[in-house]
C-alpha cells in the first residue's frame, strides 16, 4: 500500500505542469501547491513513527516546530524525551548581537514540559550582562533535572564575570545540587570559586570525567586540588597555571585515579607585566607521565618576552605549544632539548630574528612533531626545507605564512614550495594573507 502510494506521487508529480512548465503563472502555482500537498500528505500518512523521530533530531528547533504542526502524529514526536535530551539556549541582546536568540515562550515551555527530560545543556551568551543574567535565571529554573553536560559559553567577553557573584554561584551550586551525574562541565571565564567546586564534589565526584575552568579568578589551587582529591574519573582538565601545582600533578598521579588524558594549560599574566611565575618540578611532571604516558599536555602562552624566565629550563612533558604573543628566540632555543613529547608548536609573533636554528634544533629533538604553525616571524627558506627534511611526511600538517619566509641563496618563494613538497610526500604551498 505504502509503495503504491508513492507511485501514485511519483505520478503526480511527473505529470504536473508545474514541474514540466515551471512558469510563474496562477494556475501553474496552484498545481505546483497541490503536488506538495499530496506529498506532504504521503509522507505524513506512510512514514513510521521512529523516521519521523529520527528526521525531527537532524531538524534546527525552529523547523521542528513548525514541523509539528502539519498533524498531531508529528505534534506527539515533536514532545517525545528523546528530543529534548540535549538543548542550546542562546541568549543575546538584539541590538548588539547578529545571532538569533531562544524565544522567551519556548523557554518557559522547556522549563515546564521538558526540564526533567534535559541532559546535555549549553548556554551561548553574547558580551552583555544581561545575557548572562538571563542565563543564571533559567538555570536556577532547572531544579527537576538531571544534566550529564553543561556548558557555559561565552561569545565574546566573559559576560558572566559581570554578573553578581552571589547570583551566578546560587543558580550554579543549584545545578550541582540537583544533578547526580555530571559528566562534562565548561564554565570558563566564570565567577565559579571554591565552595561551589566543594558542592560538585559532593554530588557528583563518581562521574565528573571533564572539567574545563581557565580564566575563573576565585578559583585557588586548593579549590581545584580539591576536585582531582575526590573525582577519581578525570580524565581532562583546563585549568590556568596559576592554580597548577605540584600536590595537583601528584594527586592526579595517585594509585586511584584514572589515566589522565587531556590537561590544558593556560598561561596568562594574572597582573599585566608581572615578571616571575611559580615553577613545578620535574618530579611532579613525572609522576604524572608515569601514572599517565599518554597524557596530551597543551600550554596557551599569552606572555610577554620577559615573562618567559621560569619556563623550559628543563625538560617538560608538553606536547602542544601555542605561543599567542610574541616569543623570544631564546626561549624558542629551549623548546628543542626540553620538549621531547612535543607533537604541535604554534608560534604567532616573534621578533626580527631568524629562527632558523631554533627550528632545526626542534626538528632534531622533537622526533614525535607533526603539526608547525608560523605567523608574523622570520625563517630563511633553505632553514625551512632542512626543517621539513628533517622531520619528513610525519610532518602532517604545516602551516607557514608566505610573509615569513625570508629569500636565500638556496631557495626563492618561487621554488621552495617543490622542495618542500618533495621532502613531505605531498603537494605543499606557503599560506597566502587574503586581499579583500
Amino acid at each position: 500500500m505504502k509503495r503504491k502510494s508513492l507511485s501514485v506521487v511519483n505520478k503526480v508529480v511527473q505529470s504536473s505542469p508545474a514541474v514540466k512548465q515551471p512558469k510563474l503563472g496562477f494556475y501553474s502555482s496552484l498545481n505546483q501547491t497541490h503536488t506538495y500537498t499530496v506529498l506532504l500528505d504521503c509522507l505524513r500518512r506512510s512514514l513510521p513513527h521512529h523516521v519521523v523521530l529520527r528526521i525531527f533530531q537532524y531538524l534546527p528547533l525552529i523547523d521542528r516546530a513548525q514541523a509539528s504542526s502539519v498533524c498531531r502524529r508529528w505534534n506527539e514526536v515533536f514532545h517525545i524525551p528523546d528530543l529534548w535530551r540535549k538543548f542550546e539556549f542562546e541568549l543575546n541582546q538584539s541590538a548588539t548581537s547578529s545571532f538569533k536568540s531562544t524565544h522567551p515562550d519556548l523557554i518557559q515551555q522547556i522549563i515546564k514540559r521538558h526540564a526533567a527530560h534535559l541532559r546535555y545543556v549549553s548556554f551561548k551568551v553574547d558580551s552583555s550582562t544581561e545575557s548572562a543574567e538571563a542565563a543564571c535565571d533559567i538555570l536556577s529554573q532547572l531544579v527537576n533535572c538531571s544534566l550529564q553536560t553543561l556548558d557555559l559559553i561565552s561569545m565574546a567577553n566573559p559576560s558572566f564575570m559581570n554578573v553578581s557573584k552571589s547570583h551566578f554561584v546560587s543558580a550554579l551550586t543549584l545545578v550541582f545540587v540537583n544533578s547526580k551525574s555530571l559528566s562534562s562541565i565548561k564554565i570558563e571565564g566564570t565567577p565559579v570559586d571554591d565552595p561551589s567546586l566543594k558542592i560538585l564534589v559532593a554530588n557528583n565526584s563518581d562521574t565528573l570525567t571533564l572539567l574545563k575552568m581557565s580564566s575563573c579568578p576565585y578559583v585557588s589551587s586548593d579549590g581545584i586540588l580539591c576536585v582531582a582529591d575526590h573525582c577519581q574519573g578525570l580524565r581532562e582538565l583546563a585549568l590556568n597555571y596559576y592554580i597548577l601545582s605540584d600536590e595537583l600533578l601528584l594527586a592526579l598521579s595517585s594509585e586511584t585515579h584514572v589515566n589522565l588524558e587531556h590537561l590544558r594549560i593556560d598561561v596568562v599574566s594574572e597582573n599585566p607585566g608581572q615578571i616571575k611565575f611559580h615553577s613545578i618540578k620535574k618530579q611532579s611532571w613525572d609522576a604524572l607521565i608515569k601514572h599517565s604516558p599518554g597524557v596530551n599536555v597543551v600550554m596557551y602562552f599569552f606572555l610577554y618576552e620577559e615573562e618567559f624566565e621560569t619556563f623550559f629550563t628543563e625538560e617538560s612533558p608538553v606536547t602542544h605549544l601555542y605561543f599567542g604573543r610574541s616569543v623570544s628566540k631564546v626561549v624558542l632555543g629551549r623548546i628543542g632539548p626540553n620538549c621531547p613529547r612535543l607533537v604541535e608548536l604554534v608560534v604567532c609573533a616573534n621578533g626580527l630574528q631568524t629562527l632558523d636554528n631554533e627550528l632545526i634544533c626542534i626538528a632534531q629533538h622533537c622526533k614525535n612533531l607533526t603539526a608547525l604553525g608560523l605567523s608574523a616571524c622570520e625563517v630563511r627558506c633553505s632553514a625551512l626545507v632542512e626543517f621539513v627534511r628533517l622531520c619528513g611526511r610525519r610532518l602532517a600538517q604545516l602551516s607557514v605564512m608566505e610573509e615569513v619566509l625570508t629569500p636565500d641563496g638556496d631557495y626563492g618563494l618561487d621554488k621552495i614550495h617543490t622542495e618542500v613538497s618533495k621532502y613531505l610526500g605531498r603537494t605543499w604551498f606557503p599560506d597566502v594573507m587574503p586581499v579583500w
